[in-house]
């Protein structure tokens, strides 16, 4: 493997040390390392984020959050990773509030001004007992797709399910599921590496990240002008 070593960030949005998503996430560490990438963990359970306060100014801002916490270094940390693994429990029938709240704030506070995470690959593992695990995904690619990151297919969706009370990983279908999207994460990540190298820019355009910015459609529709014949009118 030329280069850097591809970096893997694993965010795990349990409250619980030692439960059944830091084995799922200890797990993933293993199967990266033996690939020959480097995996890190952010455990936001380890830090302070505070929720998104009523100040109600996002909508008009056009800086990152002022709210003192943890959350630009750990912004930082996404930046500099090739690949990042949302992984969380589900905790009333949603994602565990670390996880809610932390999605929340990055992308509203930090994420959304210039969509620093596009042409990023993602990826999503679940762990439940039983219920709305698939619903806590859908809700995780939606933001994934929304920073513009790349969602890699590899069949079914890392969803592992214990009903044990015992933290374990018992789930044989949800860990071979795991196996296949974090290869074919890495076989992505690679990929994109070999074409900008070889082609000198990014696979995807990068001139589009900001959906607050307000530009020209790329499409004229009937009957709509361009902003060249705006200009001249």
């Amino acid at each position: 493997m030329q280069g850097p070593l591809p970096i893997v960030l694993g965010i795990c949005g349990s409250e619980r040390p030692g439960g059944n998503t830091d084995l799922a996430l200890e797990y993933t560490g293993r199967l990266v390392r033996e690939r020959g990438a480097e995996f890190r963990t952010i455990h936001l359970r380890d830090h302070r984020i505070s929720p998104c306060s009523p100040c109600g100014d996002c909508n008009q801002r056009s800086t990152p959050c002022e709210l003192r916490d943890d959350m630009p270094a750990i912004v930082e940390q996404m930046r500099q990773a090739d690949a990042i693994v949302y992984a969380t429990p589900v905790h009333g029938f949603g994602p565990a509030h670390l996880m809610q709240i932390f999605i929340e704030r990055a992308g509203v506070g930090f994420l959304r001004f210039d969509r620093p995470l596009a042409n990023k690959v993602g990826g999503i593992i679940i762990t439940s007992r039983r219920y709305s695990d698939a619903a806590v995904h859908s809700q995780l690619v939606d933001n994934l797709l929304l920073n513009r990151m790349i969602l890699v297919g590899s069949g079914f969706p890392a969803l592992l399910r214990n009903t044990s009370p015992q933290p374990q990983l018992q789930d044989t279908e949800g860990l071979e599921a795991l196996e296949r999207m974090l290869h074919r994460m890495i076989d992505m990540t690679l990929l994109l590496r070999r074409h900008e190298a070889a082609d000198g820019r990014p696979v995807l355009p990068l001139d589009d990240r900001n959906e607050r910015i307000t530009r020209a459609p790329r499409v004229v529709l009937p009957g709509q002008r361009t902003a060249s014949e705006k200009q001249a009118s």
